[in-house]
């Protein structure tokens, strides 16, 4: 038997801490006891049943786990090694890792760096792992601490925060662009020299702009997206992994014709194995553990789901932990 964050739609969706048999488990190569899970975006979409996130039904909720290996026929895994996963459609297709059991693939799986406590590596959670995709995007194409200033929009989420601590360790001067401007200390913490409102950026605005961003981490979309082109300079990149403004992109060629600016999508859920382990040793080389600490805020799997509703509202800030 092992608790966990069941989602079910027959007449109505409920979602509910519940005790079921390991028998329901769902096929999978690789058997595993989750230590901590966390609360991204799409889980907070799911839980509260704001999007169409989940597919099957019904679904165990959450996306990312962290933990040990109970019994494996992958030859990879062995039982007692420690894991850490993040998306491949785990909490929409299949069963996640918001409970205290769950059986995945082994080729979704990936070792947990020594330098991680499975704590540490779900206050990073896909947020922190896309964080590290785009800041390595950035590199990618030539952006460097001396060719200027960084945006990073959503600046007090999940992937914002972690964005800014990774950016500044770096020694890039990272500007927070964030609707929560009494966080100011906090963001100032993990890295950023300066605040921008976000109202700035959310409104329609000309499609070309003054030039200010050597590199951009954008998590919002839409509006914010779309300005934050207009805004970047010759030959910068812009690295977008979000849309919690809108999936929409009301822009025109002029940024990318005129100053060969680059849109970058970073996509985490479906990254090759190389490309996360890639992604998770510069974690864990280049994330300081103080500033992730500064991030974290600890709940239970009971408390998991309030969360989440807290979450959709825009009442939390950095990473949400959640121990199983």
């Amino acid at each position: 038997m092992f608790r966990a964050l069941l989602l079910e739609k027959n007449e109505s969706f409920q979602a509910s801490v519940q005790t079921l048999e390991d028998s329901r488990l769902p096929a999978g190569d690789v058997t595993v006891s989750v230590a901590y899970s966390t609360l991204n975006f799409k889980d907070g979409l799911a839980i509260t049943h704001r999007s169409p996130v989940v597919r099957q039904w019904p679904m165990v909720a959450g996306i990312d786990g962290a933990g040990t290996v109970l019994e494996s026929s992958h030859p990879d895994w062995k039982a007692g090694d420690a894991f850490v996963h993040n998306g491949w459609g785990v909490g929409e297709t299949h069963w996640g890792c918001l409970a205290e059991k769950a059986r995945l693939k082994g080729d979704w799986l990936v070792h947990l760096p020594s330098a991680f406590t499975p704590r540490q590596a779900m206050a990073i959670g896909t947020a922190g792992y896309t964080a590290m995709l785009c800041v390595m995007a950035l590199e990618e194409r030539g952006v460097r601490p001396e060719s200027g200033e960084i945006l990073v929009t959503g600046a007090s989420g999940g992937v914002g925060s972690v964005a800014i601590a990774l950016l500044s360790h770096l020694g890039y001067r990272v500007v927070a662009s964030t609707g929560k401007l009494q966080e100011s200390g906090y963001l100032q913490t993990l890295g950023a020299v300066e605040l921008i409102d976000r109202q700035t950026l959310s409104a329609a605005g000309k499609p070309f702009q003054k030039e200010r961003w050597a590199g951009v981490v954008d998590t919002v979309g839409s509006h914010t997206l779309a300005n934050a082109l207009a805004q970047t300079r010759y030959g910068g990149t812009v690295a977008a992994c979000g849309l919690a403004q809108g999936m929409d992109l009301p822009t025109t060629v002029m940024p990318f014709i005129l100053r060969n600016v680059a849109l970058v999508g970073v996509d985490s859920v479906m990254a090759p194995l190389a490309r996360r382990q890639q992604a998770w040793d510069r974690l864990a080389r280049d994330l300081d553990p103080a500033k992730l600490e500064a991030m974290i805020e600890e709940v239970s799997l009971d408390q998991a789901q309030a969360k989440a509703q807290a979450l959709m509202d825009g009442q939390v800030r950095g990473r949400v932990v959640v121990r199983i």
